[in-house]
């Protein structure tokens, strides 16, 4: 059902100093600040050859990021993304398996344009999971 990787999310307090490490530290390519509103975060992209880091942080207090920012204000793992080529075919199994499908339940578009869902960490051994069309 999952393909490959597309991104690993970091939730950072401050996402210029965010971007100062991957690009002044590690010679990363960073894409521009781009925010979400439908989501609640302003994200960026490290490029990699073989995937990306998504550096996100809350856009406002009613951030469904800004709680795990203020338990982890050093930043942290927020979730991890898989490419799905049906995201709805891959919803509906997930759902008859007794996996959670956060929100409504139907897809949004993501930072890359594309439809994601994010799937209930207590069914992936304390993961949050994004699907995201590919």
């Amino acid at each position: 059902m999952i393909g490959r990787l597309n991104h690993v999310a970091i939730a950072v307090r401050d996402l210029d100093a965010a971007c100062a490490v991957y690009r002044d530290t590690l010679g990363a390519t960073i894409t521009a600040p781009l925010p979400q509103p439908e989501h609640g975060v302003t994200v960026v992209f490290v490029e990699l050859p073989n995937s990306k880091v998504e550096l996100m942080a809350p856009l406002g207090a009613d951030s469904p990021v800004a709680a795990f920012v203020e338990r982890n204000p050093g930043g942290g793992v927020h979730h991890i993304c898989y490419e799905v080529d049906d995201i709805i075919a891959a919803r509906d199994k997930l759902k008859a398996q007794g996996a959670r499908v956060l929100g409504s339940g139907e897809p949004r578009i993501g930072a890359h344009g594309k439809p994601v869902l994010f799937l209930h960490p207590k069914d992936f051994v304390g993961t949050l999971v994004e699907l995201e069309q590919v």
